[in-house]
């Protein structure tokens, strides 16, 4: 009987501290800068494939151009940032669900995202190419006409795609493209010769391929799709966070910081 009792109570005690902690992270349309900078964390979210914005090494850390910034930015305030990885395609559920406080991993500022999340000040340049083997021949949009494309799902590469079917969606094979849930899977397909081409983002195209061995079996082409531009996304009530974010983005860039993170990911200064 005894242990009847202390089971019921260790259950009891369990929902207790389960109901708790939920009540910690319930939605609310009240800036998070003041509970942020209390607990001193701060979650960000982000698909830890992208290489080199925010991935996993062989060691299981995630490491990246985005990660180094996010702790740079909040280094400044004396705050930890811990990421978590997420279904990149339920991002802004995530963030309006306080499962994440911000969207911070290769995050392109578009006009359909502006309606679901408050954006940062901008801090690199981006735009979408199609990937390929040389041998397919691919040099422009147009020679992908009839061939399988391949691209990640929920990406922004991918909803210029739904939105602009003049520029390559309405050539493709079927006027669709295969997804992928990240892209290590993706260029794995293109090398076996399933994707013809792959729509992706530039700086990620870039740093995959410079530590291609084969580099020269591969080209990289530009189409009619507009430059993009990365930023971080907060939930719109978020509005402190959003300043605190973009000043430390000018003090980082007046420091030389923020040049010297853009140097060792990508070998020169590629941010705005």
């Amino acid at each position: 009987m005894k242990k009847r009792k202390y089971l019921l109570f260790t259950i009891a005690t369990l929902f207790f501290v389960l109901v708790i902690a939920g009540c910690g992270r319930k939605k609310t349309d009240t800036d998070q800068w003041s509970r942020i900078s209390s607990e001193k964390r701060v979650i960000v979210g982000l698909d830890d494939s992208f290489v080199p914005m925010g991935f996993q090494n062989k060691a299981g850390e995630i490491i990246g151009f985005d990660v180094d910034l996010a702790r740079a930015v909040f280094d400044l305030y004396g705050i930890t940032v811990d990421f978590q990885p997420i279904d990149w395609s339920m991002k802004e559920n995530e963030l309006q669900n306080q499962t994440i406080d911000l969207i911070w991993n290769g995050y392109s500022k578009s006009a359909e995202r502006e309606e679901k999340v408050l954006f940062s000040d901008e801090y690199m340049k981006n735009e979408q190419v199609v990937v390929s083997l040389k041998k397919n021949n691919i040099n422009r949009f147009a020679d992908m006409k009839g061939k399988i494309l391949g691209a990640q799902n929920g990406s922004s590469g991918y909803n210029s795609f739904e939105e602009q079917p003049e520029i390559l969606k309405n050539l493709v094979k079927d006027q669709t493209a295969i997804l992928y849930d990240g892209f290590n899977e993706a260029f794995m397909d293109l090398k076996s010769g399933r994707i013809d081409g792959l729509l992706i983002d530039r700086v990620y195209a870039n740093y995959y391929l410079s530590h291609e061995d084969n580099l020269a079996d591969f080209s990289i082409v530009s189409g009619q799709f507009e430059s993009e531009a990365f930023a971080v996304g907060l939930r719109k009530s978020d509005k402190i966070v959003a300043d605190k974010i973009n000043i430390a983005f000018a003090k980082l860039r007046e420091s030389g910081k923020l040049a010297e993170i853009s140097k060792e990911w990508f070998g020169e200064d590629v941010t705005k």
